[in-house]
């Protein structure tokens, strides 16, 4: 079975689950995927930030993947 990136729902998901949705498709931990964000955030001068929401806008929640 093919993986698909998805935003994470229930438990997992901090704000929208962008973060945990990356996390689970790369395999690690959620955690270290909201930690590089933040600081890429940090340092990226904000770009970081609208990169997020268009992943919010295209990623479909993970209950809708089939």
């Amino acid at each position: 079975m093919a993986k698909k990136l998805s935003r994470t729902v229930g438990n997992e998901k901090m704000f929208f689950g962008v973060c945990g949705g990356v996390a689970k498709y790369v395999d690690v931990d959620a955690a270290l995927v909201r930690i590089l964000w933040a600081i890429l955030t940090i340092f990226g001068f904000g770009t970081p930030i609208l990169i997020y929401f268009i992943m919010l806008f295209i990623m479909p929640k993970e209950d809708q993947v089939q």
